[in-house]
């Protein structure tokens, strides 16, 4: 529940901080005092949008801060789904800057507004009379029921099953389009597969063959070259052999008679073996010389293929063409398990289907035993609020069709009058039974959810006497389960209230500031006196505000 709002340069407020218990709480007020500055700060901290407008002083940054105890609410899995830190009592902070930059805070720690809209849903339901729209949408009619047939969990489920369902489908859906498309690629796509298959691809077999061709294409020169090579080499008179052998001769007679020439000795002997070693393999080099002019062909002819394959499929390596092969192979084996493929994906769909079909059809059987229990309630709360002959008409159908949140159609029409005609609610039903009629729905809901608080925003408008006296009767039931916050003009109601609240404004310095504060007991008497009689207080007045308080 919301256990204090902190308000610094907001609108017309320079700096509030107002606590709150649980129960019901009433605040009040002249029309144009604030009462509407309130809300929209709370709106505010809760993720509303705003801009510079909202700073009373713009070259300040505004600040509302809101504190809330959440312990009895099992919001622990949900703070951790959202990676926030969790605290019993959480406060909830956001800045709007000079700037016009917006940052908002849950325990300190940054978020988006999107976290605080979803954090909303589960703290705070501020209901004003537009709201009352909601009424004609199937999704909130469902909302009322499933709280009633307590289907929370089993919701839960089928939106688990359904968001399955139709991945699966999306899937499936895919999967389809993809054969469609490779049915018609399929010839094609398997001739220009077997052709590169055939062709017998090697890696670096483009680069070899190059190597290959280039020096057979220069045989002539690599064969005189190897030829004078050895000429050089082992030439009897000149050949370096020969010259070698000298010097190593040379060099052993005199290898003895220091260790610096044995030490060039050695040197020597290294170089002529590494010299015959060399010799040996050019002259096996030049014995492997040989000219074939139809292994040129076949080498041009091998590699002019390649090329062909390459300028085809628009690559420039035998890499990228096996590459293409390995797409080509996945597109024709998709084409040929595509069946076995999409058969196993309807069966799992099947599978999905059966489980989703089950929860449903409990969802379904809760929902259909709730129906007169619902009606039952509806029709008891607006009797006990001035309508008693209001009717409540509530069908559920079973469909083939899966929706976000079961399988079942619901109709509610309503009439007003006895012996009226059921209609739609927004067609039927006037602006003050509207509100009634919500106000009865948020009592069953309150009972029937944990929702730690409920904002009524003039809830009240168009009501008098007696009726008021059941709005506030009802309010006060609700704060049985509940913290109930309500905007009331009405006297009746303003007295029922475990705590009260003034809006105000006041001139200070020159400038208009809006105020609140928590009356005493004697100030609460002066404040529902003047709502009873007007700013000239009566002596009865003062009496009838001490009955109603009493």
């Amino acid at each position: 529940m919301l256990t204090q709002l902190s308000i610094n340069n907001y609108a017309l407020i320079n700096q509030l901080t107002i606590d709150f218990s649980n129960g019901l709480s009433i605040i009040t007020g002249e029309t144009g005092a604030g009462k509407s500055i309130l809300l929209g700060a709370l709106g505010l901290v809760l993720g509303n949008r705003a801009d510079l407008s909202s700073l009373k002083d713009t070259s300040k940054k505004c600040v509302v801060e809101a504190k809330v105890a959440i312990s009895n609410y099992k919001l622990q899995d949900f703070f951790e789904e959202v990676d926030l830190d969790y605290e019993d009592e959480t406060i909830i902070r956001r800045e709007i800057l000079p700037s016009g930059k917006s940052r908002a805070f849950v325990n300190d720690t940054p978020v988006r507004l999107s976290i605080l809209n979803e954090l909303r849903s589960r703290l705070i339901d501020v209901h004003s009379q537009h709201q009352t729209l909601e009424l004609s949408d199937n999704n909130f009619q469902f909302s009322i029921l499933d709280a009633l047939a307590k289907n929370q969990d089993k919701i839960e489920s089928y939106k688990r099953g359904y968001s399955k369902l139709n991945r699966l489908n999306k899937e499936l859906e895919k999967l389809e389009l993809n054969q469609k498309e490779a049915n018609q690629q399929y010839d094609y796509n398997l001739h220009l597969f077997n052709e590169l298959d055939e062709a017998n691809l090697k890696e670096d077999e483009q680069e070899i063959l190059e190597k290959k061709l280039e020096k057979l294409n220069n045989i002539e020169d690599i064969k005189l070259n190897l030829s004078e090579a050895l000429e050089i080499s082992v030439n009897e008179e000149i050949g370096i052999q020969s010259l070698l052998n000298t010097l190593e001769n040379r060099l052993s007679k005199i290898a003895s008679f220091s260790k610096e020439y044995q030490e060039l000795s050695e040197r020597i002997t290294s170089v002529k073996i590494e010299v015959d070693d060399v010799v040996t393999e050019l002259e096996n080099a030049n014995e492997n010389i040989d000219f074939n002019p139809n292994e040129i062909e076949e080498l041009n002819d091998r590699l002019q293929f390649l090329y062909n394959l390459q300028k085809k499929h628009y690559v420039s390596s035998n890499k990228e063409l096996i590459k293409v092969l390995e797409d080509l192979s996945e597109k024709v084996g998709q084409v040929e398990n595509a069946e076995e493929t999409i058969n196993n994906k309807k069966k799992e769909i099947y599978d999905v289907s059966v489980k989703l079909d089950k929860v449903a059809a409990l969802i379904h059987k809760s929902r259909k035993k709730s129906v007169p229990k619902l009606t039952k309630e509806l029709e008891h709360l607006l009797s006990e609020l001035g309508m008693q002959n209001a009717r409540f008409s509530i069908e559920l159908k079973q469909t083939p069709i899966y929706f976000s949140n079961g399988k079942d159609k619901l109709e509610l029409l309503f009439s007003a009058n006895k012996g009226g005609n059921f209609g739609e609610l927004k067609k039927v039903a006037s602006g003050g039974e509207l509100s009634r009629i919500m106000l009865a729905v948020k009592t069953i809901l309150s009972a029937n959810t944990q929702l730690p608080t409920i904002i009524f925003d003039e809830i009240d408008t168009g009501v008098s006497g007696e009726v008021s006296n059941k709005i506030a009767a009802i309010m006060q039931q609700m704060s049985n389960n509940m913290q109930v916050i309500a905007i009331t003009h009405l006297p009746q109601i303003a007295a029922k209230g475990k705590n009260h609240y003034k809006v105000f404004k006041e001139e200070i310095n020159g400038i208009t500031t809006t105020n609140l504060k928590q009356l005493s007991d004697n100030e609460r008497i002066v404040e529902i006196a003047e709502m009873l009689s007007g700013k000239n207080i009566s002596n009865s007045a003062l009496t009838h505000a001490k009955e109603l308080l009493n």
